[in-house]
């Protein structure tokens, strides 16, 4: 289980350092970093795909996602100068995790000017694995400098015989059973992470369309098979779970899938209505829980889950169903929600979430109430 979450020189995020639980819950105003906090993981989970370069050229490009505030952060009082920087551009992005599994911090800083029209692609300047939350010499299990890795061995440490360019990461890269089992378990670790943030509920949302039916453990981010993954949850999963969290927000409604020549459509049959409603006629709010049904009761439990802004189209009535489908997950999972509703915030608190408040303080995000030695111990990896 991740323990802790740290971001350094990522848009508003200076210098942040977030403990994580079983149950983590992230809100504050809008504009506070929210949105933030989350694309940090997701670039984070993109390092075991070899895909956080391509992931932060999405976001706009390397210089779009820098810390533009001064390299020290913005004074207490009086204007905000540029200074001299001292230290060389970089984004960091680590976590920790307890005692049983493995930490990971990645550094990427500005290339080596070169004859290539690439140069604005950021070069992976150093990383690292760890035993347990914070990186120590005595913990350290394998690391990345420049192009060369090393990785701790029975016999000592061993230099891999093999030079990575400056856009892979060694997660992606290497594996090796035998020479590098950690990296394999934590590349595999990370590749299980699973992110909601942007399932479409519009007329033309795929969670809408009738789909090529066959067993889906795993809900796809667009929710293209959503009668699919809830039919695998009634056949594989907790069937009786599963109609209790749809009549707990929707009272009296039934789950309906039927099978048209493979395709396997959704439907809901509701009190009152002489016949049942399909997909494309539900409401946005109804699908949207739907789709968390699917995604959160799902038979194949991801190592963790990020959810964005779940409230987005349900009716206050719903966010607390929602809610105790957050915490029942979160038995299995560990899950991060990034939310900005105060009743569903409210009641995860309630039933023992830990709750982060972000609040932007000239520029820079925070942590509110954190105080300089309130953040859990981090040391990042050095280039």
């Amino acid at each position: 289980m991740l323990t802790t979450l740290a971001i350094d020189g990522y848009r508003s995020l200076r210098s942040l350092v977030v403990p994580l639980s079983p149950l983590t819950v992230v809100t504050g105003a809008n504009g506070s970093g929210k949105s933030s906090l989350y694309r940090s993981l997701r670039l984070l989970g993109a390092a075991a795909r070899d895909g956080a370069i391509r992931a932060l050229a999405a976001e706009g490009g390397f210089p779009g996602t820098l810390w533009a505030g001064p390299e020290s952060g913005a004074p207490a009082s009086g204007p905000v100068q540029g200074t001299v920087r001292r230290r060389p551009v970089a984004l960091r992005l680590g976590f920790g995790t307890d005692a049983d599994g493995f930490g990971y911090a990645m550094d990427l800083g500005m290339p080596i000017p070169s004859q290539t029209m690439f140069g604005a692609d950021p070069e992976i300047k150093a990383e690292a694995v760890w035993s347990g939350p914070v990186l120590r010499s005595g913990s350290l299990i394998s690391e990345r400098r420049g192009a060369i890795v090393r990785t701790r061995t029975g016999a000592g440490w061993l230099t891999i015989q093999r030079a990575l360019a400056p856009w892979e990461s060694m997660l992606a890269e290497f594996g090796d059973p035998d020479a590098t089992p950690d990296l394999l378990e934590l590349r595999s670790g990370l590749r299980d992470w699973r992110f909601y943030d942007s399932v479409r509920t519009d007329a033309d949302a795929p969670a809408r369309r009738p789909a090529i039916g066959t067993r889906t453990p795993i809900l796809a981010s667009d929710g293209s098979d959503l009668a699919s993954a809830l039919q695998t949850i009634r056949e594989q999963g907790d069937p009786a779970a599963l109609a209790a969290s749809i009549d707990r927000a929707l009272p009296g409604s039934r789950l309906q899938i039927t099978d048209h020549g493979g395709r396997f459509e959704l439907s809901l049959r509701q009190p009152g209505m002489l016949r049942a409603l399909s997909a494309a006629e539900l409401s946005d709010g109804t699908l949207r829980y739907l789709v968390w049904v699917a995604a959160l009761m799902s038979t194949r439990p991801a190592a963790l889950m990020a959810v964005n802004e779940p409230e987005t189209s349900l009716h206050p009535s719903i966010l607390e169903p929602l809610a105790g489908m957050l915490v029942d997950a979160a038995t299995r999972s560990q899950i991060i929600v990034v939310s900005h509703s105060a009743p569903l915030v409210a009641a995860l608190e309630r039933s023992g979430a830990a709750v982060h408040v972000l609040e932007k303080v000239d520029g820079e995000t925070r942590v509110q109430g954190q105080g300089p030695l309130d953040a859990p111990a981090w040391a990042w990896p050095t280039r």
